[in-house]
């Protein structure tokens, strides 16, 4: 049977995952861009760090800690 914390990190890790690969199309698109490329590539950069923030803090607390 599938438990609560179970589910929660599979949809954290899902959600983790979509701005993971979110970020990296962006930084694909940003140097093909004619205008706002610095601002692009930015998001692309904040995409990857939300990626890696969500598990850091949802998924590292499985332990109880």
């Amino acid at each position: 049977m599938i438990t609560r914390e179970v589910l929660v990190n599979v949809v954290a890790f899902l959600i983790a995952m979509g701005f993971f690969v979110l970020g990296m199309w962006i930084f694909g698109v940003a140097p093909e861009l004619a205008e706002f490329q610095a601002v692009t590539f930015f998001g692309g950069i904040l995409c990857i760090a939300l990626a890696v923030a969500i598990p850091v803090n949802i998924l590292g607390r499985g332990d109880g800690v």
